[in-house]
């Protein structure tokens, strides 16, 4: 046998030599099936499997592998490994000689062997087995590659590409997938039964526990077959788990690691996530009990545009750890009115001093009369502009869209970067209240762009995105909304002066609760950073008793003084464009003060009694204006309904000392509401007080069959159209409440 073996080997050296890659070609190009996301520091915050053809995990030096462990592969694989040069002959004699005299197969794969197959396509069976050729070049490549290679470097490579179970590649992978630990802590019963598993990956549990009793007993080993058998049924019977080092950051990895990319750099800043999260988790646990789920955080550099915290769920403990909270739309509550009023004060219909009457009111809407309510169900009679919104009154801020115009308002919060919204309209006044459905990346970001003058830029999770920016509103309007927000003695009507709004350094903010208590919302901002809290569920489902001060507030509060706990957060300086100015408030409504006004809206000369307002500064209380039809309504006459049964009401939001005006003629008085009977053309509608002054004026058009006679001429024609004296007394006056 000896004789047969030397001559084979004499053939085989004869072969031409086989190329293959070097030691470090096959690191350089080792890649795993989890990519890693760094935060801004360069520390690993998250690991993503992107890879679903196998789990490969970190590489493994051989100076990081358990020694108990390349004493059982060793001894189970090739027991002469350190002796060979890459085939064991007396192996590959004993096995061949074995076959011709019983017919019993025997390995004699060395370990070397096996790796150059791994390395080589062609070297793997094309079947069941080898050919007798691919069997001559695998002993050849083996023989070369000992040549180049060190064995602790073949030893190494082996074991980071060998699978071990199912979809288990590399001892790492099979090491913490299993066991839980690094290879450098495996024991020797978890070494035996990892090495038993090469030659067999998907083996049984009982069978791969037999054959690592029999190479327990071979390499004389304490470990008993009894505690083997335990092991692999605990193990190997279950599926497999992988606990990644880092998971602060799934929703950011989602987004970033697009397109097979290994590493991506965030501009998360990795301690910041972790206490954001553990912020959120905490006050999700604390108010469980009232029915709360989940939430999500964002945090916001307010000069950059970076992201430094992207807490899109509680984790674990959310209802749906897969959903992220930041992107999810949901209803805005009260959040949207510094936007409403901000447009308010850009347009010059009211000041931060401007009284509103925060009193119950019946507006009459196509779909019937909508009547807003305070969240504590109280009204507080004449209030500024200021308290109306620090202390986010319902009543007020409605009155302000009425002024303000759903339109305009929809186009102010498309500009602010809210996306996919519909047209006023569809709203309504209701969007007043946070109807509106918005993501908490778009509100986060639209209170940053208060933070900064009102200029807004799109936020980033990289450092080399370019970001575009435009002024969104006026830097004047934007700080006197802010002064606002940061009001501690406005906000203290509803929200008391004591609360989680509260900070020791200078922050804006607000909070909101959508309706039945689904969402829960508390946005602010300081010189430095802007931070979003949202609180719910997302199923829909509603808290119980859960405000803006008692939900997300202090979750907001705990990040932002966590922010500031080194830092200072200045008081912005006033633009250019504002001017502050005493004023005084007639019967005491509210004490005199110091307020900010938009320059041109001041009081003159001396401190002015805001009841007796002079003509900048004006009262929506005082001024009504067209509520129906809309501003470019377009009306379709429907010919089935009978000519005495079509009219459409014209509606104004109050009843005043006004004359309803269309196309220059006039065609009632002080009514709150008039019917017109429709005719085919375009139309200017107006409300016009007794100075002949225009107050408010919308264009509309009828469409469809004329409904008066058309053999007129146009004069005619349009005074018939226009004449509504035929109508009975009572629409003259508005209809009973």
């Amino acid at each position: 046998m000896r004789i047969v073996v030397i001559a084979v080997a004499i053939i085989l050296l004869s072969f031409p030599a086989y190329a293959l890659p070097g030691f470090d070609d096959i690191r350089a190009s080792y890649r795993k099936s989890d990519a890693v996301v760094l935060d801004r520091h360069g520390a690993v915050i998250h690991e993503l499997r992107i890879d679903a053809n196998g789990r490969r995990l970190d590489w493994a030096g051989i100076k990081d592998l358990s020694p108990s462990l390349i004493k059982a592969v060793i001894r189970s694989e090739d027991k002469r490994f350190y002796e060979h040069r890459g085939v064991d002959w007396t192996a590959m004699g004993s096995a061949a000689f074995s076959h011709l005299l019983s017919g019993t197969k025997r390995g004699a794969s060395t370990i070397t062997m096996q790796l150059v197959s791994m390395l080589e396509k062609d070297l793997r069976p094309k079947g069941s087995k080898r050919t007798l050729n691919q069997k001559w070049d695998q002993i050849s490549a083996a023989l070369e590659l000992e040549k180049h290679w060190t064995k602790n470097q073949i030893l190494e490579v082996y074991l980071n590409l060998v699978t071990f179970r199912s979809e288990l590649q590399g001892i790492v992978a099979a090491s913490r997938g299993l066991f839980g630990k690094d290879p450098s802590g495996l024991n020797e019963k978890e070494s035996l039964l990892l090495a038993a598993l090469i030659r067999s990956p998907n083996a049984a549990a009982a069978i791969v526990a037999t054959r690592a009793c029999m190479l327990s007993e071979s390499t004389g080993n304490k470990t008993g077959c009894e505690t083997l058998h335990a092991l692999a049924s605990e193990i190997l019977t279950h599926s497999y788990h992988i606990t990644p080092h880092a998971s602060l950051a799934p929703h950011v990895a989602r987004q970033l690691l697009v397109g097979g990319e290994q590493k991506a750099t965030s501009t998360i800043d990795g301690p910041l996530q972790k206490f954001t999260s553990d912020v959120l988790s905490y006050q999700l646990r604390a108010i469980s009990s009232q029915n709360v789920h989940d939430g999500a955080a964002l945090v916001i550099d307010n000069k950059t545009g970076e992201i430094l915290a992207y807490v899109a769920n509680s984790g674990a403990d959310s209802s749906a750890s897969h959903v992220d909270g930041i992107m999810a739309k949901r209803q805005a509550g009260s959040t949207l009115k510094p936007f409403l009023y901000g447009l308010a004060f850009e347009r010059r219909l009211l000041t931060a001093a401007s009284l509103l009457d925060d009193s119950p009111v019946d507006v009459p809407t196509p779909a019937g009369l909508y009547v807003p309510h305070n969240y504590d169900n109280d009204f507080k009679g004449q209030v500024s502009a200021r308290t109306a919104l620090s202390s986010s009154l319902n009543v007020p801020a409605v009155r302000t869209l009425m002024l303000v115009g759903p339109d305009d308002f929809v186009r102010r919060l498309k500009a602010l970067g809210f996306l996919d919204l519909n047209e006023g309209d569809y709203y309504g006044l209701s969007m007043a209240l946070g109807s509106v459905d918005v993501s908490l990346y778009e509100l986060t970001n639209a209170y940053r762009t208060l933070a900064n003058a009102g200029r807004w830029s799109s936020p980033s999770l990289k450092f080399d995105r370019k970001r575009s920016g435009a002024q969104a509103m006026s830097p004047d309007a934007a700080f006197v909304v802010a002064d606002i927000l940061s009001d501690r003695a406005a906000r203290g009507l509803t929200f008391g002066y004591e609360n989680p709004l509260s900070t020791r350094f200078w922050t804006a903010v607000k909070t909101g609760t959508s309706k039945d208590m689904r969402d829960n919302w508390c946005i602010g901002f300081s010189s430095g950073y802007t931070v979003g809290v949202w609180i719910g569920n997302f199923s829909g489902a509603p808290m119980w008793n859960v405000s803006g001060t008692s939900g997300a507030a202090p979750a907001w509060l705990e990040i932002m003084s966590y922010l500031h706990a080194n830092r200072p957060s200045t008081t912005p300086r006033p633009p250019a464009g504002v001017v502050a100015k005493r004023v005084e408030f007639r019967l005491s409504v509210e004490p005199s003060r110091s307020e900010w006004f938009v320059r041109g809206t001041e009081p003159l000369d001396r401190p002015t009694a805001i009841a007796d307002h002079g003509a900048s500064i004006v009262n929506v209380s005082e001024k009504p204006a067209i509520f129906y039809p809309p501003k470019d309504t377009i009306f379709a006459v429907d010919p089935d309904i009978p000519d005495e049964n079509n009219f459409i009401f014209f509606q104004a939001t109050k009843q005043g000392q006004f004359d309803w005006v269309l196309n220059d003629k006039r065609i009632g008085s002080d009514a709150q509401a008039l019917p017109w009977k429709p005719g085919y053309g375009r139309y200017v509608l107006s409300l016009m007080d007794r100075q002949n002054r225009v107050i408010d004026s919308v264009n509309f058009e009828v469409r469809g069959m004329p409904l008066l006679p058309t053999d007129k001429s146009d004069d005619a024609d349009k005074d018939e159209i226009n004449d509504n004296s035929h109508l009975s007394t009572p629409w003259e006056k508005p209809p009973p409440e």
